[in-house]
């Protein structure tokens, strides 16, 4: 069973950080490619950051530069490190993996980055 925990969510003003986790339990790390995505009120959903089994990662073009995705095998964990944040990065941010043939969802963390 597969399941996924977000958290490290907040209120930050412009220009700060926030460093979000995803643990995951029932997924094979080395294999799993694991995402987060983001939604902000009133939008679809969007891709932030992807990090496969073997570490190569890849970004939406709205974060380059500014985000990092990493995971930790031993801890099951895979990391959101949000630097230089900007009021248009607040959203909920959920983490993701397709799964076994299906996708998997966390259940979100809220990111509030004040003007």
């Amino acid at each position: 069973h597969v399941q996924l925990q977000a958290s490290g969510g907040g209120l930050v003003q412009a220009g700060g950080f926030l460093k979000l986790s995803c643990k995951t339990s029932g997924v094979n790390n080395k294999i799993a490619t694991m995402n987060w995505y983001r939604q902000a009120p009133g939008t679809q959903r969007e891709f932030v950051a992807g990090i496969t089994g073997s570490g190569n990662t890849n970004y939406a073009d709205s974060v380059k530069g500014r985000f990092t995705i990493s995971r930790d095998y031993a801890r099951n964990t895979v990391y959101l490190q949000m630097d230089t944040l900007k009021p248009e990065d607040t959203a909920v941010y959920y983490c993701n993996t397709n799964y076994r043939g299906q996708p998997w969802w966390g259940q979100g963390t809220q990111v509030t980055v004040s003007s």
